[in-house]
């Protein structure tokens, strides 16, 4: 079978290639997306300090360093079996909030829209964050960059470091927020507001109003009809720090809901040998195999699963999202293109919260930290990531040192509906007598870009061994002897 390999794969956080194999007329029969890097972090968290993790897994990826922050130091409260203080909550929750926000804006602007806003087609030179400022406008450009800024500014503000926080502590918050930082996160929220508005103003001027490319976003080959997975309040509202997991059908019929550790009654994990990522599933569906429709027990995590899961939980955010539903007429919506429109309705949800929040009169309370109990030895943190649900789960001892790790991310989550897609879109554009160069296979890549792949993240377990050949040789220089663990 001939063989087109692209790597590396462009415009996402990592390293991945896709391998797509023809068969003997030119069209395909396979395509694998394959996360090609290692790191390790479940095994070498192992000896640590709960207290410790928290700062540790920031490390994972210099992008998504607050939900990892965030979600380990969740983890922790339950190790020592302390429920953190109102204030403590609520700073943690502004803290994931800007961070959504800054997340956001980044993958939309850099990563996602330079394909629809400069051209699918565009020179690779040109498409990218220069192309989509030359199209939208330099000044345009330099705004989104100062409203980002003020979400950057938050997270450094109470995270004590723009890139690795350390203020997560179990049990609460290393530092309470003065009336003047209140005054200041408050203003700088509303930058964010108006760059939640801004971006989804160009999004519709730029997209939504090209009919070429509204026919894109609601193509059948950019279609997966799969499960969905996402995190709501008791009101069913989206809320990105806490509540309860619940999965639904391709339907939208309501499958389960779970909280903390009983996830491990809802999702499985699959090994392949192809990838260093494991492979999640509905559990009580059963492993079927890399297939969507009907049936299938594949799901997704993210901006789109959110807003198929639940509302937006701020009113403007919620009219977008309506609108979305409107013009797209499914729900749930199960066009792939539409993880975009979900991202950046999303950026203006997390803005409008943090508003919300640093307008709040408990935020500035001292009282950041409760009383540590007993170490119970056991520990889930579960929160909505930019790019979907985030579960951290730790066993330790009876000092509180880690003994055992598991890590599920969005992007091991959406692993195996990614490689649906790209399979879906590759048979679409790929076919006998058809000339393959650059620009036909970007039509292929767009179909990963929408899920906002981070592969730093998703590689951070080892299935398996790690191949590894050791050659011994004598004081002669002579090789003696050979050891391999594969």
């Amino acid at each position: 079978m001939k063989k087109i390999e692209i790597e590396p794969m462009t415009r996402l956080e990592g390293h991945g290639k896709i391998a797509i194999f023809l068969d003997e007329k030119g069209n395909v029969a396979d395509a694998f997306y394959q996360i090609v890097e290692f790191r390790g972090y479940e095994t070498f968290l192992r000896g640590l300090p709960i207290e410790e993790v928290p700062r540790t897994v920031s490390t994972i990826c210099g992008v998504c360093r607050a939900v990892h922050h965030t979600a380990a130091t969740k983890a922790s409260d339950g190790v020592y079996g302390v429920e953190p203080t109102e204030t403590a909550k609520k700073i943690r929750e502004l803290f994931l909030n800007a961070h959504h926000v800054e997340d956001h804006c980044a993958i939309l602007y850099a990563l996602g829209l330079p394909d629809f806003i400069v051209g699918i087609e565009a020179d690779p030179a040109e498409r990218n964050l220069v192309g989509v400022v030359k199209k939208v406008g330099a000044d345009v450009v330099k705004q989104v960059l100062k409203k980002r800024f003020a979400a950057v500014k938050v997270l450094e503000m109470l995270g004590g470091k723009p890139i690795h926080p350390v203020a997560g502590l179990p049990g609460g918050w290393s530092k309470r927020i003065t009336e003047d930082e209140r005054k200041e996160i408050e203003a700088l929220a509303k930058e964010m507001v108006e760059l939640g508005e801004m971006t989804l103003q160009i999004f519709e001027d730029t997209i939504l109003k090209n009919e070429k490319m509204l026919e894109l976003i609601t193509a059948d080959y950019y279609r997966v009809v799969v499960n969905y997975l996402g995190t709501v309040d008791d009101a069913g509202k989206v809320n990105y720090y806490d509540g309860t997991q619940v999965g639904i059908d391709t339907k939208g019929n309501e499958l389960f809901r779970f909280k903390g550790k009983e996830y491990l009654n809802y999702i499985a994990e699959r090994v392949v040998p192809w990838s260093y990522v494991k492979m999640p599933y509905f559990k009580q569906l059963g492993w079927k195999g890399f297939v969507d429709g009907e049936g299938t027990s594949l799901y997704s995590v993210g901006p789109l699963a959110r807003c198929n899961v639940g509302e937006m939980n701020t009113p403007k955010a919620k009219e977008a999202q309506e609108k979305m539903f409107d013009v797209l007429k499914e729900r749930p919506i199960h066009y792939i293109m539409a993880y975009h429109w979900a991202r950046a309705i999303e950026l203006l949800n997390a803005a409008e919260r943090v508003l919300e929040l640093a307008q709040d009169p408990e935020i500035t309370s001292p009282d950041v930290r409760a009383e540590l109990g007993e170490v119970t030895g056991e520990g889930v943190g579960i929160i909505e990531a930019p790019r979907g649900t985030l579960i951290h789960h730790y066993k330790t001892d009876e000092n509180g040192i880690v003994t055992d790790a598991n890590l599920i991310v969005a992007t091991t989550h959406n692993h195996p509906t990614i490689n649906i897609a790209i399979k879906k879109a590759a048979q679409h554009f790929i076919q006998e007598n058809k000339e393959i160069n650059d620009k036909l296979l970007n039509y292929v890549e767009i179909a990963y870009r929408p899920y906002d792949i981070c592969q730093a993240c998703a590689s951070h377990a080892l299935p398996g061994r790690y191949p590894l050949e050791v050659l011994v040789y004598n004081s002669e220089g002579e090789l003696i002897k050979t050891i391999r663990n594969f």
